[in-house]
């Protein structure tokens, strides 16, 4: 009896070792790379978050939905614009570093602004298709055509492009630094701001001290800008300009930052060091 416990005892004790040195090997790589910590608490506190909002609003307006019909599918096909422009951008760049393709890209002629508007095209036409099938579609199910919206649609369009961009340039930055450890930013910078644009709610059921960050939010205007059309019949031309201007801003402050971030790498030898 003895001779067949002490073995059994021993593989347990191995298969405990070999278990434990699997969680300890995840765990230091999650001691290095502080967005997988940061990850964990995030969408648990994005949803909250962002749902909360919702319940406050249709708690006080019940009847908001049925005073103009398809605002909230019109939403969001609205946000998903501004989530595949985003994608669009730091996904053409992350496709670069999954293919170790970088260091051969700039030992090509090819220039980083050369790149960065390459990266935005490509946006674009993803986010074109990713998106026409949805609203199409959006008419014999829900009997909701969001092209209804008329040329305002345009004018929402390329402000949540613009503002996709400038996100996914920021994100690519990041990820170049701080390797593809740091990819899943590409989808937590995105929803970090989705509480506070005002997507399904106005951005007045936001507590005051939080007002502020939607001013700072180009998306902000653009989807109370929709709900004016949608509710109003009218184009705010106010808060489109201010969310262009925003952009703007925005847009040239990233694609210098990205600009800037590729030539520290080049220096440093970072486009060969792509792992995690």
């Amino acid at each position: 009896m003895r001779d067949t416990v002490a073995p059994a005892r021993r593989e347990a004790g191995s298969s405990m070792r070999r278990i434990y040195a699997v969680i300890l090997r995840h765990l230091f790589v999650m001691r290095r790379s502080l967005p997988r910590v940061l990850e964990l608490a995030y969408w648990p506190t994005m949803q909250m978050l962002l749902w909360g909002f919702i319940t406050m609003f249709f708690l006080r307006h019940s009847s908001w939905v049925a005073e103009a019909a398809g605002v909230l599918i019109s939403a969001v096909l609205l946000w998903d614009i501004l989530f595949r422009s985003n994608l669009g951008v730091s996904l053409s760049f992350m496709e670069e570093m999954w293919a170790r393709n970088l260091a051969p890209l700039f030992v090509s002629p090819l220039r980083p602004h050369e790149l960065a508007l390459a990266m935005m095209i490509m946006s674009l036409i993803r986010t074109v298709i990713s998106v026409t099938p949805a609203a199409l579609l959006s008419l014999p199910l829900y009997d909701v055509w969001v092209f209804s919206l008329g040329l305002p649609l345009v004018a929402f369009f390329f402000s949540l492009l613009m503002f996709g961009w400038s996100i996914g340039l920021f994100v690519s930055s990041l990820v170049l630094r701080f390797g593809l450890g740091a990819e899943s930013l590409a989808w937590v910078a995105i929803f970090a701001i989705q509480p506070f644009s005002g997507v399904y709610y106005p951005v007045a059921t936001l507590p005051d001290w939080l007002e502020w960050v939607s001013g700072l939010l180009p998306s902000s205007y653009v989807f109370e800008g929709m709900r004016a059309v949608l509710f109003d019949g009218r184009f705010r031309v106010d808060l489109f300009l201010a969310s262009l201007a925003l952009n703007l801003v925005y847009l040239a402050l990233t694609a210098g930052w990205f600009v800037y971030s590729i030539h520290v790498a080049r220096r440093r030898g970072l486009l060969l060091q792509q792992g995690e």
